[in-house]
């Protein structure tokens, strides 16, 4: 029995220690384990805690791991092409539950039918998966209401739990989890990746690797997506249009609304195709007006739509805040004469004219402005007025 070969870790791209771990522990599971078994570095275990900064792939190498469980070929453990493999890395699969939340918290009342989930035997294969997506969102209340079946599961559960990092993650949870750290995965495995999976041209891959970050998402947008590199350049030439404190004052309010412009982007596709599945599924598909019967239903899909929207451009907000970063990074790079390469190396005009008109001190202090807008952001500050502070603090001369 071999667990070697890629499978169903192939988009699991640059993360080859975590890769090991997860392989060898879905082949001691086939072996007999049971969930919470001790077996050391190559054993099975009930609780697994993965984590990595955005575009890692913590979710990727979950369900991949997920898949390696339910893995029905008899001679490679997460072969990636038998019913079990595929079902699971979909999301289609039985015994596998993925749960993420729209909200800034997870609630109890999330959590809840989890549990009920957790207690049920496999119906189709080995084991019962369940991935908590953004798991550093669990509070107190929902972190302790799953902490008991965490902590005592039925012998073929297993939890998954996804988070930045091992302190974002309630010390009671991640103390009975096993942790299996990612990293950034090298840009020239990014590109690989959506050259291989994708079709990208090369040139464009190895760009968008390396404009993204090595945030496999962002990159295949890029990639693919000419309105979204246009709005990266309108992020990037931000510093540029400020000032005055009117300057900064009119380009925050821009910033925000390039933000908002691409998270509706971003949803607009999957808001419709709820939309008609729901109308479908209560039989009113084809109307223009939903009839009395279902407008409950359909306010309520909308509501929670409208949640989704807020917290996707919060998210593309902060993702625009992290490419400002990665741009005062070149610029420090270019002021202090490092050998290393540009993260924005098209963008390398504006790095060298910023970095000859500033000092590091300068750079650093512009730095660390986009740092508070982000954390206040995740404060549920507003946005607007989040970014028109950060905008305030980057103007030239701004102390």
């Amino acid at each position: 029995m071999s667990a070697a070969g890629p499978g169903v870790w192939g988009d699991v791209v640059g993360q080859g220690p975590a890769v090991a771990v997860l392989a060898r522990a879905a082949a001691a599971a086939r072996r007999g384990a049971v969930a919470g078994t001790p077996g050391g570095a190559s054993g099975m275990t009930h609780a697994w805690l993965l984590t990595g900064p955005p575009g890692s792939g913590r979710s990727v190498a979950a369900r991949a791991f997920a898949a390696a469980l339910e893995c029905t070929d008899p001679t490679v453990v997460g072969c990636g092409t038998c019913a079990g493999c595929r079902t699971a890395a979909s999301g289609a699969h039985a015994d596998v539950t993925v749960f993420s939340t729209e909200h800034t918290w997870i609630r109890r009342q999330d959590v809840e039918p989890l549990i009920a989930v957790a207690q049920r035997r496999p119906s189709v294969g080995r084991w019962r998966v369940i991935v908590v997506e953004d798991a550093d969102r669990l509070n107190e209340t929902s972190g302790n209401v799953l902490l008991k079946t965490i902590e005592e599961p039925p012998p073929q559960t297993v939890w998954v739990l996804c988070a930045p990092g091992v302190d974002d993650v309630l010390a009671t949870l991640r103390s009975r989890s096993r942790h299996v750290p990612l990293r950034i995965p090298p840009a020239d495995a990014v590109a690989e990746l959506l050259v291989r999976r994708d079709g990208i041209d090369p040139a464009m891959a190895a760009f968008a690797a390396r404009a993204a970050q090595s945030h496999v998402g962002l990159a295949r947008r890029l990639a693919r997506d000419e309105g979204a590199r246009i709005r990266r350049r309108e992020v990037l030439t931000f510093v540029e249009r400020l000032r005055g404190v009117g300057d900064a004052v009119v380009a925050a309010g821009e910033l925000v609304e390039i933000t908002a412009e691409e998270a509706k982007a971003s949803t607009a596709e999957r808001d419709a195709t709820e939309r008609a599945e729901l109308l479908r599924a209560l039989g009113a598909d084809g109307t223009a007006t939903p009839p009395p019967a279902v407008r409950g239903q359909v306010r309520q899909l909308e509501e929670d739509q409208k949640r989704r929207a807020r917290r996707a451009q919060t998210d593309v907000l902060d993702r625009a805040l992290v490419d400002l970063l990665g741009f005062f990074r070149d610029v420090l790079v270019v002021q202090l004469g490092a050998p290393v390469e540009l993260v924005n190396g098209d963008m390398a005009g504006g790095v060298r004219a910023l970095a000859g008109a500033s000092t590091p001190e300068d750079t650093l202090r512009r730095t660390d402005a986009v740092q508070l807008a982000r954390e206040r952001l995740q404060q549920n500050v507003s946005p607007v007025l989040a970014v028109e502070a950060m905008a305030l603090q980057l103007r030239p001369g701004a102390r």
